[in-house]
């Protein structure tokens, strides 16, 4: 098994959960610090990926951020829960498709667990239920290090989408939990999440002091 961290935010803004996975990556390069899996909310927001351009925002209500993840655009906030990845790759740091694969495998499983069968899509990364996508992906490996991660939409004003063309990819809708008629409070999903992600990835969670976000 491998020791990993596990912190929750209640709600944070983008930029600084950006900047607070970038400074856990120096210190597990540096330090030797554990990886961590952080799930999280985040103000409203549209991510524009490294492979995004800015005309797949249609209408910018809501602040832009051009971050360094894998990836198009897609859309944080309210109702929708980020799992934050933050895991060691070395020394086989070409295992990003096995890392891909269990962040996929992790949402597939969680979904399974309250009943809702989704599936990967060929091309398409992601997690799909019946055609529309329930989850985006997008990872970014830094001195061997894999941060940032998926979005589930659980319960989300998924009007949100409209101001974008989610992923880059036309005419695709987009679902969550609760327009498939599943009703979970943010607690109960994280825990399906936890329990999914630990199963997965074959951690067990550290309760060190010495490793504390700051």
């Amino acid at each position: 098994m491998t020791p990993m961290l596990h912190w929750r935010h209640e709600r944070l803004d983008y930029p600084t959960a950006w900047a607070q996975q970038q400074r856990w990556v120096e210190r597990i390069v540096e330090q030797g610090a554990p990886g961590v899996f952080w799930l999280l909310e985040h103000d409203p927001v549209y991510t524009l990926g490294r492979s995004g351009r800015r005309e797949e925002i249609r209408e910018a209500t809501i602040p832009v951020v051009e971050t360094d993840r894998g990836g198009r655009v897609t859309w944080h906030g309210p109702g929708q829960s980020v799992g934050y990845v933050i895991r060691d790759l070395r020394p086989d740091i070409h295992a990003v498709r096995e890392h891909v694969f269990r962040l996929e495998e992790t949402v597939i499983c969680a979904l399974a667990s309250v009943g809702v069968a989704a599936e990967r899509e060929a091309g398409n990364p992601g997690v799909w239920v019946r055609g529309e996508k329930i989850a985006a992906l997008g990872v970014r490996i830094r001195r061997g290090v894999a941060y940032h991660g998926f979005a589930v939409n659980r319960a989300p004003d998924l009007r949100a989408f409209e101001g974008i063309i989610p992923c880059g990819l036309s005419g695709r809708r987009v679902t969550s939990l609760a327009r498939l008629g599943i009703d979970m409070t943010r607690v109960a999903w994280e825990e399906c999440l936890m329990r999914a992600f630990e199963r997965i990835f074959v951690v067990e969670w550290m309760d060190d002091q010495r490793w504390q976000e700051n």
